[in-house]
This record gives C-alpha cells, structure tokens and sequence, in this order.
C-alpha cells in the first residue's frame, strides 16, 4: 500500500449516519422559540444599534439568551452544570443568530469561552461558573498562539502573565480572556481576568456587529487550562469547533439571505411583471437554494459528528468549512446584486450580512484554506 494510501485508510472517515442528525421534536422546539425570540429582539436596526453600544451588544438580550434559551449551558455536561445536550443543539442556536445576525457573544462566550473553560473540569478557580450564569463574559484567542506575544511566570502568587493578546473578538469588553502562553515548561493554555486598567485598542473591522480588539495585560492573574502535552490537542478541537460554529452561522445567513431575495423578486415589477419570474433571477435563486442545502447537509453533519466524537469529526468539520464559508460570501453577493439599484447601498441589510460574511471567512480562513486541511486528513 502506498503512503498515501495508507493516509487515506487512516483518516478520520464517518463509518455510519452520526445520532442527532435527524431533527428531533425538542430540536425543532428549540429552533421555534429561538427564532420568535431574535425575530422580536435581533432585528436588523436592533442588531445596527446595539453593536453601536460600549459592549458591542445587548446586555438585556444577551441575558434573556443565557436565561431562556440556555444558549451557555446547552451543550455542556450536567456535571459541569449544563444540560447535557450536544452540538447538534449548539448548532440550531448558531444557525438562528446567524439568521438574524446577533452581535450578542454566543459565538465567543457561549462557544467557545464555555469550552475552552471545560478543558480544566477539575480546576476549581475557574470561571466556569460565572461565564455558564452569563454574569461573565469569556473569549478565546488561543486557535493560533503566533499571533499572541504572551510570557507566564509561576511563583508565590501563582501564575502571571505579560503581553498582549491581538485581534480578540470582543476583546474590548470580554471578562475572561482564554490564550495561549510561553511557559518554561512550553506552551499552555490559560484562563485570564484583565483588571478594570487593562489597556483594550479596537480595531477597525469590516464588520460592526462583531468587534475586535487588542488586549494587554501585565502581571495579570491566569489559571491554566492545560498541560504541555495537552495543550495542542485542546487548541486543535477548539479550532475546529471555532471552524463548525462559523459554518452553522453562514448557514443562518444563507437562509435568511434567500428568504429575503425571493421575497424582493417576487414583488419587484419590472416591464410590468415581478422580476423573479424572469427566468436568469430563477436560474440564480436556484443555485442559492442549492448552496443553502449544501451548507445545511454540510453543517449539521458536522454538528451531529462532532457531539459524538470530535477527533473523528476534522474531515466532517473542514469540508463544512469550506463549503459553508464559500456559500454564505456567494449568496451576500447574489442578495445585493438582486436586489439591484437599493441593494448596492450600504445601508441595505444585505450589506450587514454580507461583512458578516466576510469576517466569518477571515476568522477562521477561507474556503481555500478549508480544503487544504481536507486534503492533508485524506492523504492527497
């Protein structure tokens, strides 16, 4: 057998349909209340001014996510404090706010904050607590430590850290950083409490609803996360779940993108007759419609996979990368396009989503770069 096929053999291939990938009656429930709840509080106007606000965010509808929805303890163990559910869950709630374009930091705090906090389930200063209650809100910067400068030192107070931590999504009012720091022993993971005086510089990002910000710290407290022979399969699940959870949003946005096109299409007269019967604008609504079932086929498998096994679901999870990214720019694209000469302005929600969109892809690359990862796990 050659090299390559012996890589190929050894990939993380799905040997049957993952459980939880047919929706069950709870999922849809959940899906139900999720929708009316942004649909009455996640507006596109609503969405424009709270991202205007000091947070980035509704504090009022982050609260009622975390207390109705259960947005931060859904997919987390019940000994941990959660419910015990999965992804698959997760990835309803990823969908929806990527629907509606929440600026509210489920992506950040709920997913990835929440996670990264379990990778030490048995440390009990963490603020694992406070991030599950809402009360404290958490972000990651810990999927790429070369884009960190960030030194710890143990003594008599514990561990301390210096440095900074760059391009921090929510960074400029997160309440816990999790990131990757140099140690003498290598490099771990650390959960972070900046102090009140914590010098915070945002950024200027294409997308409003998602801010960005330059954290540094000096002679901070941390907690560790991980140990040194732990740390790179712990920052190598979390970028895929970063990867997976960006998928299931670009999934929402796809939805909502086309639902809104039809719409438009269909009562947009043109030579006295609606422009979606023109048969281009079917033939594009179409290869939109495609894309969204792609995405959609593409992420909640993903989903489904990953609540069974992470490890076993990389291939599963760079292939939804790929393909959802790749869909969610096309059909921001294909909305302003169609909705022709108010489509091109900026104050068109298209354009919202579409540099959602775009900072989705930068977050965690494009559809590019989601395929060479396949490639290396199949062997190619």
């Amino acid at each position: 057998m050659s090299p390559t096929s012996a890589a190929a053999t050894e990939s993380p291939w799905p040997r049957s349909e993952p459980a939880g990938l047919t929706p069950a009656p709870e999922q849809l429930q959940l899906r139900e209340s999720l929708r009316g709840l942004l649909g009455k509080h996640s507006g596109i106007e609503q969405v424009r001014a709270a991202a205007d606000t000091g947070p980035g965010y509704s504090p009022r509808l982050w609260q009622m996510l975390v207390d109705e929805m259960s947005v931060t303890t859904l997919a987390v163990p019940e000994h941990n404090g959660g419910l015990g559910y999965g992804t698959a869950e997760l990835a309803i709630v990823l969908e929806e706010c990527g629907r509606a374009l929440a600026c509210e930091p489920v992506y950040s705090s709920a997913v990835l904050g929440a996670h990264a906090l379990l990778a030490a389930p048995e440390a009990e200063d963490t603020p694992l607590a406070e991030v599950l209650a809402g009360k404290l809100i958490a972000t990651v910067s810990a999927l790429d430590p070369t884009t960190d400068d960030l030194r710890a030192t143990t003594g008599p107070l514990g561990w301390r850290i210096d440095g900074t931590v760059t391009d921090l999504v929510g960074g400029g009012s997160a309440d816990v950083v999790v990131a990757s720091a140099a140690t003498a022993d290598g490099l771990l993971l650390f959960a972070l409490r900046p102090p009140e005086n914590t010098r915070r510089t945002e950024r200027r990002v294409l997308d409003s609803t998602r801010r960005r910000a330059d954290v540094t710290v000096h002679d901070c407290p941390a907690v560790p996360l991980t140990a040194p022979d732990t740390t790179a399969t712990t920052r190598t699940r979390l970028r895929d779940l970063a990867t997976l959870a960006l998928a299931c949003e670009n999934t929402g946005i796809i939805d909502h993108l086309l639902e809104m096109t039809i719409e438009y299409t269909g009562t947009r007269q043109q030579f006295g007759r609606p422009i979606g019967s023109f048969q281009v604008v079917k033939h594009r609504l179409a290869d939109l419609l495609v894309s969204l079932e792609r995405a959609r086929s593409a992420s909640r498998y993903a989903a489904a996979l990953f609540a069974q096994d992470p490890d076993s679901a990389r291939l599963a999870v760079a292939v939804a990368g790929a393909v959802c990214t790749e869909a969610a720019v096309h059909a921001a694209e294909e909305a302003v396009q169609l909705h022709g000469g108010v489509g091109f302005t900026w104050e068109h929600p298209a354009h919202s989503y579409f540099r959602r969109a775009l900072g989705n892809e930068a977050a965690q690359g494009d559809a590019r770069t989601h395929r060479a990862r396949v490639a290396a796990l199949i062997g190619v």
